[in-house]
């Protein structure tokens, strides 16, 4: 499942900000909910991570690395607190993994699907 970015509107997965006291592998659990309205069983352990460009809302650019953790969807919800900023589409993990900009995060698709099949 794929969740578009809010400002270039690209596919991305949900994703988020550290937060001091905060475990990673809850506020991913914590940012799929918001961002997707999805729920289910997070993986504790990062399974990758790729870094982008992300465009602040004053123009400038700051490069960002994100830790990767794979989700068991369980539910998705009806609402959820981003459902009118984004879009969410359900694809096969190839499909996603083309749909991508990063090719890092392309390559963490492929290597769980196989994973998991």
């Amino acid at each position: 499942m794929l969740v578009t970015s809010r400002q270039t509107r690209r596919w991305v997965i949900p994703k988020g900000w550290p937060k001091k006291g905060k475990s990673p592998h809850r506020l991913a659990a914590r940012e799929a909910f918001e961002e997707a309205g999805v729920t289910g069983a997070i993986g504790r352990r990062s399974v990758g991570s790729f870094s982008y460009e992300k465009r602040l809302k004053n123009g400038g650019l700051i490069e960002c690395e994100v830790r990767v953790f794979p989700l068991e969807v369980k539910r998705q919800s009806k609402q959820w607190p981003e459902m009118q900023e984004r879009r969410i589409k359900w694809l096969s993990a190839s499909k996603a993994a083309e749909k991508v900009k990063e090719p890092m995060l392309g390559k963490i698709i492929r290597r769980l699907a196989r994973r998991y099949r």
